[in-house]
């Protein structure tokens, strides 16, 4: 009889990794296994509370038993056709998320980057064919300090030399201005450009908040100026600042939303561009596609996840939790943390560098039993589970000050 393979420890699948894996990651020493609701488990069976959720891909926890049922139940009967046919899962996915974003039509991808590059095609699509911009002339504005994806179009617009490093020639079209700053975003806008594409909070740049009514002057000057506004709501969309959507804390509607992450359920990956008619209807068959982009399995997935949402109970829960991480924060102040920004379960860290780096700080945490990222610097992110309760909050909370005190 053929004696069972051993298990191999962390330090061992840590090891394994380095001489197969592309160094693009440089990841906290944990090796996951198991997880649930707002836990996870190594393989020697260590717990640990999540306090990232997936950069937001896990706003429901892991393994929420509505999503994965309805993955269960989709696995049993269809997975992919391609868009070469129909499938039945697609138009009621189709319809509920319009009906939840309060837009017209929506375009399936997988991806986030996939969504963001998809919505800039879509963007000088509009601008030629109903803007009347000359060939190949049109612009978009973006702000410095954002984070939309990892692919070379992307990256062009980056202000992040570490992600654009060695990875040029970029791809031209695009002008880059302050985040937070109305006149010299009203300053980069002329009769090419097709559209504003901003984060309503810029997530990888240490959870910035704009100022109250940045989003609304966007949405004016875009408005006034004849271009588009598109939000990318990749990571504050889908419930994390306590509503639906970020733009809806000043009752803002841009033209065009960028969906992913939690759309997906941290099941599969989902991502799509939602908007008007208007704009979206301008694709026309065989200008954009993807062969997995509206599969069955990630319809069904994203529309247990916008059923989760019609109820309101995530929003709901992710603004009174908000509060008590907020609060918690505002303890920590003068203590260990120079300054912080929060949004509903989001909230962007700023520890004394005196106490040590982001990525040391997210050590110390996981030697505490807490999982949670660095951005730049010495600050760090924290996005639970929008299904945390407060008690293991406030025991994420504690842990926090503990590292930052001891």
């Amino acid at each position: 009889m053929t004696a069972p393979a051993r298990t191999r420890t962390s330090a061992e699948l840590i090891e394994a990794e380095e001489p197969v894996l592309a160094h693009n990651y440089h990841p906290l020493p944990v090796v996951v296994a198991r997880a649930e609701g707002s836990w996870v488990e190594d393989v020697e069976g260590r717990r640990y509370l999540d306090m990232l959720a997936g950069y937001s891909a896990l706003n429901f926890g892991h393994r929420h038993p509505t999503l994965t049922e309805a993955a269960h139940r989709q696995l049993d009967r269809l997975t992919l056709t391609s868009r070469a046919f129909h499938n039945d899962r697609l138009a009621e996915f189709a319809e509920r998320l319009a009906a939840l974003t309060g837009q017209d039509m929506v375009l399936p991808m997988n991806t986030g980057a996939e969504a963001v590059e998809s919505g800039i095609k879509v963007a000088r699509k509009w601008a030629y064919e109903v803007k009347g911009v000359p060939a190949d002339r049109a612009t978009i504005v973006v702000a410095a300090d954002n984070f939309h994806g990892r692919t070379t179009t992307i990256v062009s617009f980056s202000t992040d030399e570490t992600a654009r490093s060695g990875f040029g020639p970029f791809t031209p079209g695009f002008r880059v201005v302050p985040y937070n700053d109305l006149a010299a975003l009203e300053a980069a806008i002329d009769e090419t450009t097709a559209a504003v594409l901003i984060e309503p909070i810029q997530g990888e740049a240490g959870v910035l908040i704009p100022d109250d009514g940045y989003l609304t002057g966007v949405r004016e000057l875009t408005r006034r100026k004849g271009c588009l506004f598109v939000a990318d709501e990749i990571q504050s969309g889908l419930g994390r600042t306590g509503r639906t959507l970020a733009v809806e804390h000043e009752d803002v509607v841009p033209d065009v939303l960028l969906l992913g992450k939690a759309l997906g359920g941290g099941i599969v990956p989902v991502s799509a561009v939602v908007g008007s008619r208007e704009v979206l209807g301008v694709l026309r068959p065989g200008e954009h596609g993807s062969t997995f982009g509206g599969n069955p399995l990630a319809a069904a997935v994203g529309t247990a996840v916008v059923e989760l949402l019609e109820t309101g109970e995530f929003q709901l829960r992710a603004a009174e939790l908000g509060k008590v991480l907020h609060e918690g924060l505002v303890q920590l102040v003068g203590r260990g943390v120079v300054g912080f920004r929060s949004r509903g379960l989001w909230a962007g860290v700023d520890v004394d560098p005196a106490i040590g780096t982001g990525r040391e700080i997210g050590e110390r945490l996981m030697r505490e039993g807490v999982l949670a990222k660095d951005t730049h610097g010495s600050t760090i992110r924290l996005a639970p589970p929008l299904t945390i309760t407060e008690e293991e909050l406030r025991s994420a909370l504690a842990s926090l000050e503990k590292v930052l005190t001891a």
